[in-house]
This record gives structure tokens, sequence and C-alpha cells, in this order.
């Protein structure tokens, strides 16, 4: 972690140059960090990509420090995808997992969200939050209703997880109403332990933080894990409604809302 916190910029990406940098932290973290791979991944120019990044937005978290060569200037990125591009395009990219007909039904205003990574060094520190306030003036500017996206465990050990899995299930499901579920031809449940045997404090020591965070924001999860033996992940679905947040956490994005529309001077 930097022992100086940097004056950050957090932007969407304007050009190649961002998009690129954006793949390049991105192939840092999920494939040469984690062991990830997919077909689309650049092992030569050390770039995760797929056929979806020219169709996201991406929220840059950017080191000024780091600009002068404008390669690895972004230490922290964000994939979003409005409702009405996916519309567009034709599908979400978690549909490739997960089907999302409850939330197509919802009618509500949708965004996608994935690909969240930090840089190693700037892990612990504010770079996270940051994002996070980014994402906020994103869906308050676009009257955002539902978030939503794939959020992984690392490993595809499903035994190793089952106690995760089992507490994510018991006792964070999504309503019916907004329940999707993984695909039937790879649904792997996720009540692999007794309710009253679960042992929240172990769950939650081997939950992803990024996970945890949504949690504790009021998110949910759908139904059923993903395997993906590509990327060396194992995906839950998470969404959260901004009608049923916490008091708390719509107190935050209210009070976001009203600065933004107080006058300057």
């Amino acid at each position: 972690m930097l022992t100086d916190e940097p004056h950050f910029i957090l932007r969407l990406a304007e050009d190649e140059a961002d998009l690129l940098a954006a793949q390049r932290l991105r192939y840092d973290v999920f494939v040469a960090e984690l062991g990830g791979d997919g077909p689309l991944v650049d092992h030569a120019r050390r770039l995760e990509r797929d056929e979806f990044d020219e169709h996201f937005d991406h929220l840059l978290l950017i080191d000024p420090g780091r600009c002068a060569a404008r390669r690895n200037h972004v230490v922290g990125v964000y994939r979003l995808l409005p409702g009405e591009r996916a519309a567009a395009i034709g599908r979400f990219y978690s549909e490739g997992e997960y089907d999302l007909g409850p939330l197509r039904r919802s009618g509500r205003r949708l965004l996608e969200l994935g690909r969240s990574c930090v840089h190693p060094d700037y892990r612990g520190g504010t770079a996270m939050y940051h994002l996070w306030n980014g994402l906020a003036d994103y869906v308050l500017g676009r009257g955002i209703e539902v978030l939503f996206g794939v959020a992984s465990f690392h490993g595809t050990d499903i035994g190793a997880l089952r106690m995760p899995l089992a507490y994510l299930h018991h006792f964070h499901l999504a309503p019916e109403e907004l329940r999707v579920r993984v695909l039937a031809d790879h649904f792997q449940t996720m009540d692999l332990v007794p309710r009253e045997e679960v042992d929240r404090r172990a769950a939650l020591v081997a939950t992803p933080a990024l996970i945890k965070a949504y949690l504790r924001l009021g998110g949910y999860v759908g139904e059923g894990a993903f395997v993906d033996r590509a990327f060396n992940t194992t995906d839950v679905f998470l969404l959260m409604d901004t009608a049923r947040m916490s008091e708390k956490h719509r107190g935050y994005y209210t009070r976001r809302q009203g600065q933004k529309r107080e006058p300057a001077g």
C-alpha cells in the first residue's frame, strides 16, 4: 500500500490509451494474479479484454503521478453497462451465466457492473472508496434503479467454498421478483450447508471484500453459483435495488445528489 495517499482523478475512459491502460490493469489482476484467461486475452501485450469492452463505459481511477507515459496511469477500474445500451447490443455480459428474466421483466432502469479491480499498491487505502463515489454519481445521473453484476470467489473447489456460498444462499438471497438464476446447464447449488449449521464468522472470513461491501449496502445474491473454470473463479450474482437500500446508504446517495445540485460559488 502507498504510504502517502495520491490525489486521484476519477473519470470515464476517453480514448484508446485509457482503455488499454484499464485492460493492462485487468490483466495484472485477473490473469497474472488470479490465474484467469479468456479467448480474447492478449498475453503478448498483457491485455485482459473481451468483445464487450467497446460497449461498456469504463470508470477509471487515475494516479496523476503515473500519467507521464499514459500507459499505466489507471490504478482502479469499474466497467459499466446501462440497460438501454445492453438492449441495443442484444444482451448483458452476465447473460452468459445467468437468466436475467426477472430483471428484464421488472421494467426498472438497470446498470450492469463488472471487471472491478484496484492495483495492488493502492489496496487498503481510499481507492475503492473513490471508485464507489464515482459509481454513485453515475447512478444518480442516469436514474439507475437496480445495479447488478457477477462477483467472484477465487478458485473452483466448491467443497472449499461451501460455507460462504451457503451463507449467501440462506441469508442474502434476492427477493423472488428479482431473483435471477444460473442457467440450467451450469447450475451449481449454493445450498451446501443447512442454515442452522452455517458458521457466519468463517463464511465472512472466506468472502471477498467486494462481495461483503455489497452486502453491507443491502445487496442480494441470485440463486446458484457459476463455476468458471477458464477464469479460475466461482461466480455469484450480486444485485442492489436502490429502493431497498439501507437508510444509511440511501442517505449517502441523497446527500451526494444534493451536493451536486448546489450552485457554485
